[in-house]
């Protein structure tokens, strides 16, 4: 894998709609831009991708879950690829081997791991979905982390984005018992 850059950040919510929040909620998103080995060609066998997403995760997972001020209970991955690749590329960076070292680092996962890919240019922003980690059907839980990369993705490249956090949504009131 051919890592050009990795960032990690940590957003920390106190307070929504004019309110306080009982528990701050932490978030935890890294953003790793890697080269497209399969740019401008198509390739029948994208394997390599797939390896290049389990070393990605087990490089950056670790770090990512220990921003958190508390376990992480929810999760989301997505891929925004070059314009001289595929959506297929994302893809196989992120569905076949990234979630394993994604619920090793946050102790677990039944749930899917919720996801995004799509192509686009430098600064093209994608909406990465949050969701528990083990109950997909936790309402409370959805939610999403909008991210771009100034300068990426270059036309052979995938950005490859993990995101955690240790809460829901700040103040929750459509889940289970409410509709």
């Amino acid at each position: 894998m051919n890592l050009r850059k990795l960032r990690l950040t940590k957003e920390t919510i106190f307070a929504d709609a004019g309110r306080p929040i009982n528990q701050p909620i932490c978030r935890a998103v890294a953003v790793a831009v890697v080269n497209n080995p399969f740019a401008d060609r198509f390739v029948e066998d994208l394997s390599p991708l797939f390896a290049d997403g389990a070393e990605l995760g087990q490089r950056v997972m670790r770090d990512l879950a220990s921003l958190l001020s508390r376990p992480a209970v929810a999760y989301g991955k997505a891929a925004i690829v070059g314009v001289a690749g595929e959506i297929e590329h994302g893809a196989a960076m992120i569905h076949p081997r990234l979630g394993q070292p994604m619920r090793e680092a946050v102790g677990g996962g039944e749930a899917i791991i919720s996801s995004n890919v799509k192509v686009g240019g430098p600064g093209t922003s994608i909406d990465v979905p949050l969701a528990h980690k083990d109950n997909i059907w936790s309402f409370d839980h959805l939610a999403t982390v909008t991210i771009s990369s100034d300068d990426a993705p270059r036309p052979d490249e995938i950005v490859v984005i993990m995101a955690i956090s240790d809460g829901g949504r700040p103040h929750p009131r459509v889940g289970k018992g409410r509709i």
